[in-house]
Order: structure tokens, then sequence, then C-alpha cells
């Protein structure tokens, strides 16, 4: 099919035109994905899979992983799914498996509960975004809710803005569900959080925090920030208000680290109040050999954070009265093997930093987190070895050993996979999907996709 081009007139209502027949184009696609989605849901109602403990995929653990079963992905009523079929259609999209379990669970809400929603959204009346968002919402009430706000939403949730959406959900939920509204919000309070993003650093030393808090919590952190950047101002400082409001929060948690200490040394004289408790730096650092023999700036790799930062940067984080500690250095091209088929804590270390997120295409779950597999099987003669080792969460562990998913490890960090219908895919610092070709003669090759 040929490629629509941008039309040459000059016109600009040519290219208004233009642009609004690509958005619907665009939004026809995705309805289309969103209907091929709940086809393959429908061709995967139960589990197929082998539950023998010695499935012939079989992964380092063994019988405690047990086979795949049949999850529900819409809400209550929608048909169940097999739990690894989301798998390999997210692998087809170039999705993660959360995405595609979401994708999946959209698709069966709108059409089996939110079927006026769905049928706006086939006739091009409903942004997708907005649909697959309302069937998330939805998702957790009864059947009576979801229909309620359906019925509610059949003419106007094309129109109606999100604030309005989500009052309507909340009073289907309390009308229809006052328990499960009344468990959300002792959930909701469960849920309060605060998050500092170290494993998303930046190159210049800064990262992202995030959270939720209680309001009277949330009220009372930004009067103490508030304060300490105004101090901060008195002080002479003259970096802008929101510069000043973050070093505001670096100050006001180092003061209660000073606090902390005075308790732990049980003393209350002013000597006390003088002790400056250390900074404590446990990162793992990539160098070069260059950066290590040179005194000029370079780039260094956090393990922690799988992110770079400037020599410089690590130099000021360990300067001063920080307390640094230097641990054997492990050397990621070194091959290590063993005979038994427990995996040692310096192979698995080795493993984890030499792929530091899971290997299944599209995973992004950090390696510290995953299962070390036996690429191929201890059981079927795969050695304890740095070369037949690779991390696996336990989800994709899982799909390995009791359905068709096959993979090798080609070199240290890079791994061929090929799906039960015959999707192939390399995962090494990302995913590359490989499309099936013939080749001249007349075998079935791949070929970069």
């Amino acid at each position: 099919m040929a490629s629509p081009e941008l039309p040459d007139s000059g016109s600009p209502a040519a290219v208004l035109a233009f642009v609004q027949d690509q958005r619907a184009a665009a939004q026809r696609a995705e309805v289309l994905v969103l209907e091929g989605a709940l086809l393959w849901a429908a061709m995967h109602p139960v589990s197929t899979s082998s539950t023998d403990e010695g499935s012939t995929n079989g992964g380092s653990n063994g019988g405690w992983l047990f086979a795949e079963v049949a999850v529900p992905l819409g809400g209550e009523g929608t048909p169940l799914v097999a739990e690894f079929a989301p798998m390999e259609l997210g692998a087809a999209l170039g999705m993660s498996t959360d995405a595609a379990r979401a994708l999946v669970g959209a698709a069966l809400e709108l059409a089996h509960r939110l079927p006026r929603t769905w049928k706006q959204l086939k006739a091009g009346k409903v942004p997708v975004w907005k649909a697959r968002r309302l069937a998330e919402l939805t998702l957790k009430l009864p059947p009576e809710g979801a229909d309620f706000v359906d019925r509610q939403l059949a003419d106007t949730v094309g129109k109606v803005g999100w604030a309005m959406i989500e009052r309507l959900v909340d009073h289907a939920r309390v009308t229809f569900d006052p328990e499960g509204a009344e468990k959300q919000r002792r959930e909701a309070a469960d849920r309060r959080r605060f998050d500092v993003q170290a494993d998303a650093a930046t190159f210049d030393g800064t990262v992202h925090v995030e959270g939720e808090l209680d309001l009277a919590d949330a009220l009372d952190l930004n009067t103490a920030i508030r304060q300490g950047a105004e101090e901060l101002a008195v002080l002479g400082c003259t970096e802008a208000l929101d510069v000043r409001r973050s070093m505001a929060a670096g100050e006001l948690a180092r003061r209660q680290l000073a606090f902390d200490l005075r308790a732990e040394a049980g003393s209350a004289d002013e000597g006390a109040a003088s002790v400056v408790k250390p900074r404590q730096v446990v990162i793992h650092v990539h160098l070069s050999d260059a950066a290590i023999s040179r005194d000029e700036a370079g780039v260094a790799r956090i393990e922690e954070t799988r992110s770079v930062v400037s020599t410089d940067q690590v130099r000021d984080w360990c300067g001063g009265d920080a307390q640094v500690v230097i641990k054997p250095v492990i050397d990621l091209d070194a091959h290590h093997h063993t005979d038994a088929y427990a995996i040692p804590g310096r192979l698995a270390e080795q493993t984890h930093l030499t792929q530091p997120v899971c290997a299944f295409p599209w995973c992004e779950r950090r390696a510290t987190r995953c299962d070390c597999d036996h690429v191929v099987a201890h059981a079927a003669g795969g050695p304890t070895c740095s070369c037949n080792l690779a991390p696996l969460c336990r989800r994709h562990h899982r799909a390995k050993t009791h359905t068709g998913w096959r993979y090798d490890k080609t070199d240290s960090a890079t791994y061929l996979w090929r799906s039960p219908h015959g999707l192939h895919l390399i995962k090494d610092r990302g995913t590359t999907a490989l499309a099936p070709q013939r080749t001249p003669a007349g075998r079935l090759g791949i070929s970069a996709g």
C-alpha cells in the first residue's frame, strides 16, 4: 500500500484536510488493533500448555513453576484468557507483556461491558485513548455499575471532559458497590508513597521525585519547603524559586539525619549537634581505562540507576566526608563454570551486570529482581556457566518453561527468541523484530523488520 503524500498545492485548506484524513485513518487503525486483540483473546480461552513438571523446555527452577492458567483481564463477566496469550500479541506489536495485557483487558471491557461506548468507538466518535481510559476505570465496577456508566455516556462520551467521567465512575462505584468503594478508599490510603527515582538519574546528576501523600502531610511538607526556600533567599542564595525549593528539600533531609544521629548517640549536648553524619555511597561504577588513568572529565555508568553521569559528578558524590567502600571488581568478560545446578552468587551477579534487565523482548524488569535461567535447561545437559545463563522475570521464565517460547543466547547479552506462532525477535540493548521471508531456495528465512 502506497504511503500518503503531503499535499504540494501550498493550500492551507489542503493541509488541514490532509491531517484530518490521517487522524481518521490512525483512529481506524487503532480500533482495528483493539478488534484484533479481542479476536486474539477469543482464540485463547483456556490453557493448552503441559502441566507436567518435566516440560520439554524446562527452566532453572524446575517443578515449582506452575503451568499456564486462565486469567481475568477484563471486568467481572468478561471471558477468561490464557495467561501467556498476551505475551505473543505484545511481541508482535512491539510492546511489553503488561502493556499487551492492558490492551486485551480494555478490548474485553469495551466489547462485553461497555457495548455502547464500543459502538461509538468503532463509529469514530470516541478517541481510542479516552475509550481505553474509561475501560480502565470501570474494570473493578460490578456489571450493573459498568452498565450504568455506559448508559449515561452513551451519546456523550466523546464530548464530555475527563473530570466529569471520573465523577460518574465514582458515583457508580458508591451506588452499586458501596463495600468496594470503602475498600478502595482504604486501598488509596495504603497507596500513599514518596518516591525518589534514583534509577532515572540524568547525566547532570538530577533525579525526579514524586509521591502521593495524605492532604495534611502534603500541606505540612509544602510549608516546610517553602520556608526553607525563603531562608535560603535571606542567606543570599540567588537561585530561582523552584531551584531553592529543591535545595530546601535536601536541607530538610540533612537536618533530619542530624537529628537521628543525636538520638542514636544518646546525647543532648551542643557537641552532638555539630556531628555530621557521613554520606554513604554504595554504587557499582563502570569506568573506562582512560577515565581512571587520566585526571580529566569522562563518563561513568551507574549500575543501580542504569544511567550515565560524568566522572566529575562521581568525584563530587564521593568527596568531602563521604564514606567510600571499594568492592571487588567482577570481570564481565570472564567465563565462570560450575558442575552444580545451583548458581553461585558471583556467577549470578555477573549475569545481572551483563544483562541489566530481563532477557525477554520489551521487558524492562531489573535483572536483580529476575530469576537466573539456564538457557539450555540443566536437565537437558545445559551447563551452569556464563554462556548459558540469562535473567528472566518470573512471568517470562514460566512462559519459557511451559509454552512454546524458545530462545538462544548468541553472545553475552544478545538473545534470539522464537514465539509459539513463529515470531522471531532479538533482545540486546533493545528489541528488534525479525520479519519472515522466503529465500530463493524456497526455505523460510528471517530478516530485520
